[in-house]
């Protein structure tokens, strides 16, 4: 049998090698003719992990090929941590320019702000400075110290500075507050690995502040390792209770996640916040807790990413992530949505307008206890309550200020009171302190700064738009001044999501009370 069974499939086998074979030495004949023979120089390393790349995107949006500076980000990110001075950055016009801070690090210690554009690094003109070049030379050994100058609106000199660096801790739970006397809230921005262990910190301190409710934010959560989002969703449910179940073609890709320990927190109303930008692992959380009627879910329909990526890391440090299973909830949803040829609807969806979804009696699904819920496209809400941006759902005027980044660049007018860590006079310079109003005033030199930058203010469109603004003014200020918490405890009480969530307690509760009575588990 043994050699009748070599026979059958050995050939298939060699057949399957001989043509793969065939096919490489294509790719390398074609390789070899472009870097002999073109017209122009080529950078063959580019050009192979271009081929990769355009060879993935034949597969699925998600699948893709990082070179070896990419795969070292990805999983920097991963990981949480790095060596450096805690900034992100990216090319704007020639120049080497701030985009966000991690707060506490040494850039955030020595006055640095977003919108500032590093100029020298080490003595050396930056402007022109790929962010490859850049990185390499702002990072360094834990301890050492790095000299800079930046260039800040408003500011007519240079502003010199001396950085050490310091290992750099990129926190995933954002905020974590108590509302009221009796409900907290936690935003959780990402996953990565130190994601359980950052929320059980959160959730425990707001344990002790005396919170009997929760409200966990995962707007514009993208996502992060399979891992934690189980550990995430297991703070929530019992012992036992499915989290997540995987299938795919390859071995080991079908798997059931089920919680395993008793979670901490699973006798409190509970409220999960997503929006159209929510997806992969949040998406596993907000869809286990909807399953299983623990929480009620509220906001836009998310993303819809439920394809499994897995990580390999292929040859001089390059890697691969490649899609090798689709994820499935517990009541058997598949929340991954339809992508087109050329994936321009899939990767643009958060950009369009929310439309009701098509409901196909295939996809009806039922949670444990007989709540309709549907496949094929993101988890939908209990609650439908739009609001892309912060909670708002601003006009098309107000979404264009924050994609031209305008409230960040105005809140780099504004000095916290008995903030030296810049020594270098500005002009303009504007000096707040905690608890300041967004007043009639302020909103003038706003519209000023804006028409300054080039935009054209409609009347009607700024009033319309007034309390977007106004909300958004302060909490670009609180971040760069006070940090996170302060904004984001300062912008709850704007936010009309947030808002309209604190409304619908006495459902949450109702609802963990019919999660917490028998039932007939819900089949897949």
């Amino acid at each position: 049998m043994s050699a009748i069974a070599g026979g059958l499939f050995g050939g298939q086998v060699l057949a399957r090698q001989d043509s793969m074979t065939r096919q490489y030495d294509a790719f390398a004949s074609a390789v070899a003719a472009i870097e002999d023979n073109y017209v122009d120089d080529v950078d063959v390393e580019q050009l192979v992990s271009r081929a990769i790349g355009g060879m993935l995107q034949t597969l699925d949006p998600h699948s893709n090929f990082m070179d070896a500076r990419q795969y070292a980000r990805l999983r920097e990110r991963q990981e949480g941590r790095y060596y450096g001075l805690g900034i992100q950055i990216s090319v704007i016009d020639g120049g080497i320019t701030v985009n966000s801070i991690f707060e506490g690090s040494p850039a955030y210690r020595r006055g640095i702000r977003r919108g500032d554009v590093i100029a020298r690094i080490e003595g050396e003109n930056a402007i022109g400075m790929s962010s490859d070049e850049a990185v390499r030379l702002l990072r360094g050994p834990r301890g050492s110290a790095v000299d800079i100058a930046v260039r800040r609106d408003g500011y007519e000199e240079l502003i010199d500075l001396r950085v050490e660096r310091d290992e750099i801790s990129i926190a995933t739970v954002e905020a974590a507050f108590m509302v009221n006397g009796s409900t907290g809230y936690v935003r959780l921005r990402d996953f990565s690995e130190t994601s359980n262990d950052e929320l059980s910190r959160a959730l425990a301190s707001l344990r002790d502040a005396g919170a009997a409710r929760l409200l966990l934010d995962l707007r514009g959560n993208p996502g992060g390792p399979l891992d934690q989002a189980i550990k995430v969703s297991n703070q929530f449910l019992s012992r036992g209770d499915m989290i997540v179940y995987t299938r795919g073609r390859v071995a080991n890709s079908d798997q059931d996640y089920h919680a395993r320990d008793a979670g901490d927190y699973t006798d409190q109303p509970l409220i999960v916040m997503v929006n159209r930008n929510s997806a992969s692992a949040s998406e596993i959380v907000a869809g286990a807790i909807q399953d299983h009627d623990r929480g009620l879910v509220i906001g836009e329909t998310t993303f819809g990413k439920a394809l499994v990526q897995s990580i390999y890391r292929v040859s001089h440090g390059a890697g691969l992530a490649l899609t090798t299973a689709r994820y499935f909830t517990p009541s058997g949803r598949m929340i991954q949505r339809p992508w087109d040829t050329a994936f321009d609807e899939y990767l643009t969806y958060s950009l369009r307008e929310p439309e009701s979804p098509v409901r196909a009696p295939a996809d009806r699904k039922f949670t444990n206890a007989g709540r309709e819920v549907y496949s094929g496209g993101g988890v939908e809400p209990d609650h439908f309550f739009t609001g892309p941006i912060e909670g708002f759902d601003p006009s098309r005027f107000g979404r264009l200020l924050a994609a031209r980044r305008e409230f960040i660049s105005f809140a780099q007018r504004f000095i916290a009171a008995g903030d030296t860590r810049v020594t270098v006079e500005g002009r303009d310079r504007e000096i707040v302190d905690r608890g300041f109003v967004v007043d009639a005033a302020m909103l003038d030199r706003f519209k000023a700064h804006v028409q300054a930058r080039g935009l054209t203010v409609d009347e009607n469109d700024f009033a319309d738009d007034i309390d977007f603004i106004r909300a958004m003014i302060h909490y670009e200020i609180d971040k760069d001044l006070f940090g996170e918490i302060e904004a984001r405890r300062n912008l709850f009480g704007r936010d009309p999501q947030a808002q309209h969530a604190l409304t619908l307690f006495d459902e949450a509760v109702a609802l963990l009370r019919l999660s917490s009575t028998p039932r007939a588990v819900a089949s897949r």
